[in-house]
């Protein structure tokens, strides 16, 4: 009898929700990946301009992104939007798309917190992209969850989906630029916020030349979904938490 099996996810099949503008993050993870370790998309919209409410419909469209994911067989499903994820509910949030999906679920503001824990971290400086209304919502979140922020730079952009779709082309040197600058003695990390921010090849770069780790969106929540899964993994060349945790 002929016995079927997964070709690219023998080890694991991640799904992974990001906003329909986000190009970068399905593209770092799949850097990322270990061989055995599948990803598939799906994708949730955030129309109009930025404000609270449309960040709950883009949560409502990640429902049915997860349902889509369910189709694919995933083991686990990963909310990958940072700000989409603190500025909403995030314990109701997960219970919805895991029921969607029939399997566990995370988000990037819920893996940063578990990967600067586990590196011990308790203040960060924080780089982002953001409006500064969300540079505001994320420092609330952080120092909620015991995580002092010490300095923090924003780029201002995402009011527009004009403004969204240039995120992913932010160019490394200013990603780089605004890590360095935004970086204080009392800082025990950086933390680079936003899954459409294109980041992993500037985190072992950033941490060399500031002698601390650097934390991104994408990396972290990569890190926490293989936790998760129980996968022991090095992965070199995206920093201290993958090579090292």
């Amino acid at each position: 009898m002929l016995s079927f099996y997964d070709p690219y996810g023998w080890m694991a099949k991640i799904g992974l929700i990001v906003p329909a503008s986000n190009t970068v993050n399905s593209h770092e993870w799949g850097l990322l990946a270990p061989e055995g370790v599948a990803i598939h998309t799906a994708r949730a919209t955030q129309s109009g301009r930025s404000s609270q409410k449309s960040f709950e419909r883009m949560a409502k469209g990640a429902e049915e992104a997860a349902e889509q994911l369910a189709t694919a067989g995933v083991d686990i499903v990963a909310y990958g939007c940072t700000s989409g994820s603190f500025m909403c509910p995030r314990d109701e949030m997960m219970r919805r798309l895991a029921g969607r999906a029939g399997c566990p679920a995370t988000n990037s503001a819920d893996s940063v917190l578990t990967a600067l824990k586990a590196l011990g971290v308790g203040t960060v400086a924080l780089a982002t992209p953001y409006l500064p209304y969300i540079n505001e919502g994320e420092i609330r979140f952080l120092e909620e969850e015991g995580i002092s922020v010490c300095a923090s730079l924003g780029l201002g952009l995402g009011e527009t989906e004009a403004e969204r779709f240039a995120i992913r082309k932010v160019p490394p040197e200013a990603v780089y630029r605004m890590a360095r600058a935004v970086d204080r003695p009392e800082a025990e990390a950086i933390f680079i916020s936003c899954t459409s921010l294109a980041t992993l090849r500037l985190i072992e770069p950033i941490e060399a030349q500031l002698g601390k780790p650097v934390i991104t969106s994408n990396q972290a929540t990569f890190w926490n979904v293989l936790k998760m899964l129980g996968l022991r993994v090095s992965i070199p060349g995206a920093g201290r938490l993958l090579r090292e945790l």
